[in-house]
């Protein structure tokens, strides 16, 4: 009877396996895209829509979590996303952006978790894509700039929530390291990846967005708390970053333009969460420097970041059914994940 049950559980744990092994390294996109959607929904006042997104966002960290947590544990590796290339570091983007919107949502408990295990992935997952690292560097490279900086606005907003001023102190650290990171990754950046790129281009602009939006955040959570000299210098740097991430929105949309990229592939959510973060730095810019036509800016540009989650997501579900009609495997009808061969 005990050999019978065995044998029941062993396909079962094998088949686990190998959905698990199958799940590409920058996965973790989807919760960060979904999370700052989710964001950029409840600023302008649509509620129903930003809790169907964070549900999404919730429940694709917790699926992800789950395998990634059942490879980890079969292969004895304690960060087996960092042979996934700097496309690993989506996972830790994602934690801190659910992490972020649960802050939001008045669950403090949950981003502070959130917080915590964010940081532990990122200090795993840093030291070996800085160590392998591979020039010229790609879209997904970004990522080392945006994991960083998600974990200042997590930072700057668990911060201002709870009035914990040593919290606003500490989101400067990660700030000036994820601009100093953007940097580094820039200066070796294949430009022809703009047209060659099969989503995670976008990550080019959206790093500099996710800066202005954490530098924004500092600024108004020193404001509010009356520390870093009221955020003066921070206010004056937000917008700068906001100046720069905007220089690069019309050159993304003209490639885009001249290379349509139209079949689904996960490097895709590394589009949405760059066209949401526009939005959701625009706010954040827009609110603390009292510029108006930013926040109208970002009003409007929430729609398009919402498309975007609304188009790549159904992209997503129908895949499987694509495949199952074509009796092809999963990932046989893409290329291999380019972050993932670097």
């Amino acid at each position: 009877m005990t050999s019978s049950v065995n044998d029941q559980e062993l396909p079962a744990a094998s088949g686990l396996a190998r959905v698990a092994g199958a799940i590409p390294a920058g996965s973790g996109a989807v919760v960060m895209g979904s999370g700052i959607v989710s964001i950029d929904l409840e600023m302008t006042g649509e509620k129903l829509l930003s809790l169907v997104t964070v549900a999404v966002a919730g429940l694709a960290w917790a699926l992800l979590g789950l395998l990634r947590g059942d490879q980890m544990f079969r292969r004895r590796q304690l960060f087996p996303a960092a042979e996934g290339g700097p496309a690993g570091l989506s996972s830790v983007a994602g934690t801190a952006v659910l992490g972020t919107r649960l802050t939001l949502l008045g669950w403090r408990w949950a981003g502070a978790v959130l917080l915590i295990l964010a940081v532990l992935l990122w200090l795993g997952l840093l030291g070996p894509q800085l160590r392998h690292r591979v020039t010229p560097t790609v879209g997904a490279s970004f990522l080392l700039c945006v994991s960083t900086e998600s974990l200042a606005v997590l930072l700057a907003t668990l911060g201002v929530t709870g009035h914990a001023g040593w919290l606003v102190f500490a989101s400067v650290v990660p700030l000036t390291l994820g601009v100093g990171l953007y940097g580094f990754v820039i200066w070796r950046f294949d430009l022809h990846q703009l047209l060659a790129g099969r989503g995670d281009q976008w990550v080019a602009g959206g790093a500099l967005a996710i800066s202005a939006l954490a530098c924004a955040e500092a600024a108004q959570a020193a404001s509010t708390l009356h520390l870093l000299g009221g955020g003066t210098a921070l206010r004056g740097a937000a917008l700068v970053l906001w100046v720069a991430a905007a220089c690069w929105l019309p050159v993304l949309l003209v490639t885009e333009l001249i290379s349509p990229r139209g079949s689904y592939e996960v490097q895709r959510w590394s589009t949405v969460f760059p066209v949401a973060m526009y939005a959701a730095c625009s706010f954040a810019v827009g609110t603390t420097l009292g510029i108006p036509p930013i926040n109208q800016f970002a009003r409007i540009w929430t729609w398009a970041g919402f498309a975007v989650w609304a188009v790549v997501l159904l992209a997503m579900l129908w895949q499987p059914i694509t495949l199952l009609r074509a009796g092809g495997e999963p990932g046989a009808s893409s290329p291999p994940d380019q972050a993932g061969r670097r």
